[in-house]
């Protein structure tokens, strides 16, 4: 029942990646039909991560109260409709306000996705699970770079964004018939209904050890019955919690991963491939190169642990930017070829590091009654500088050119060098009661 679970909840997670990188084949033949400018582009793209911040807000007010799996359902039915629209749309405004709407799925369903896995996985295989839901981001990514190549050669860019509509049915259906996290249940005065899926979830548990994760849970959340305030995020014990997920999110929108994925085409344009059919191929290997190591990272992440994977990671995304932008700034015969390998080895240690741990920390770092507006919190944090990301990007390619664009983009890399060495914690194979403890002893 575990993985069965797990793959329902992680299909968010496909659908997240999914409506990330279809745009990136898309937008050449987008550009064909609309006649957009460079900013208009920009704001389509960008329309995304925008309405993920109100979907983040969304999710933080109904996740408590109505719990988990409710809003995973309203994030599939939101997903469905918006995929739909997008893939009808008569012009650039429709299709700008359908990916705000998707946006919205996204945003609920990313913060509610990664809280649901935490809630549902033992203690000794939470990180592979939750990393689970990266995974499915990647494969996700992965589809619609082979979607868009598939429809390439036809331009048919409605298409490419409307075969998003069959994993949505899918992630519906299977929601629909998946409990709700024991924690929930356990907070919500219904401790019988979550004894029974904690059973299910781990047969090898005897009732003595169920009792314990019952009581567990009770104990994390009998002073917090009422819903914080705002000011708690600020206080002692938990400020550094929450501006240690905050920052770790901005790091990595700042790394620059997302102007890759919604923007590989015109990157790979820029850096001297020829030919839109090469530059989609070569946005594909970018998408197998995301998937095969993230499956390495769900391994990391447990015999590595967090914080020497966080480090290791912007070690190595700072070191693969810097390639890039000496490769391009050279501009000889090896220059396409040199930053192709610099833009590949970025998504390698992204995928093992900086893809899946943010997601990770925020499930695991955040007491049980302050985890739906701590995960909000970050939330909005990588959505609004996703968002920025994603509007900006054309304009500096335009303006600065490439190199000057990677230049900031390693920079900020080695920023989270620092920053992780100085601040990162480490969570391995510590319980969420033990990790809140912790939090309430700093406090």
């Amino acid at each position: 029942m575990l993985i069965a679970i797990v793959i329902v909840a992680a299909l968010f997670g496909m659908l997240f990646g999914f409506d990330q990188g279809v745009i990136s084949g898309a937008l050449p033949f987008i550009k064909q039909d609309f006649t957009i400018t460079p900013f208009m582009e920009g704001v389509i793209t960008s329309a995304v991560p925008l309405g993920a911040v109100a979907g983040t807000l969304l999710a933080m007010v109904t996740t408590d109260r109505y719990g988990r799996k409710p809003m995973l359902i309203l994030g599939a039915v939101i997903f469905l409709v918006g995929s739909l629209i997008s893939a009808f749309a008569f012009n650039q405004y429709v299709l700008t306000l359908a990916r705000l709407l998707i946006g919205v799925g996204i945003g609920a369903s990313a913060m509610t996705a990664p809280m649901f896995l935490a809630e549902v996985a033992p203690a000794r295989i939470r990180g592979t699970i939750v990393s689970a839901f990266q995974l499915m981001i990647t494969i996700g990514i992965m589809i619609s770079y082979m979607s868009d190549a598939a429809f390439g050669g036809t331009g048919d860019w409605r298409w490419m964004i409307g075969v998003g509509v069959f994993p949505s049915i899918i992630a519906l259906v299977g929601i629909l018939l998946s409990p709700e996290t024991p924690r929930w249940l356990t907070l919500n005065s219904n401790a019988d209904k979550a004894r029974d899926i904690i059973a299910r979830l781990q047969p090898e548990s005897s009732d003595a050890e169920i009792d314990e994760i019952i009581t567990e849970i009770k104990e994390s959340a009998k002073d917090e019955e009422a819903a914080p305030a705002w000011s708690t995020f600020l206080k002692k014990g938990i400020l550094p919690v929450t501006s240690f997920a905050m920052i770790v999110f901005v790091l990595q929108q700042l790394s620059g991963i997302n102007a890759i994925i919604y923007y590989a085409p015109e990157i790979f344009k820029s850096a001297g491939f020829s030919g839109t059919t090469t530059q989609l191929l070569a946005t594909v290997g970018i998408g197998v190169v995301n998937v095969a190591l993230t499956i390495v990272a769900m391994y990391l992440v447990e015999s590595m642990g967090r914080r020497k994977l966080l480090i290791l990671g912007f070690f190595g995304t700072a070191a693969s930017m810097a390639l890039v932008t000496v490769a391009t700034m050279m501009n000889i015969a090896a220059t396409p070829y040199l930053a192709m390998i610099g833009i590949f080895a970025f998504i390698a240690f992204f995928a093992v590091s900086l893809g899946p741990l943010p997601w990770l920390y925020m499930a695991e770092l955040f007491p049980l009654r302050l985890r739906p507006r701590g995960m909000a919190l970050a939330s909005i944090a990588n959505w609004f500088f996703n968002f920025v990301v994603a509007l900006l990007f054309p304009e500096l390619l335009a303006g600065i050119g490439i190199v000057g664009t990677f230049a900031i983009f390693t920079g900020f890399c080695v920023i989270g060098i620092f920053y992780a060495i100085a601040v990162a914690p480490e969570t391995k194979g510590v319980t969420l009661e033990e990790i809140e403890q912790r939090t309430v002893a700093a406090g």
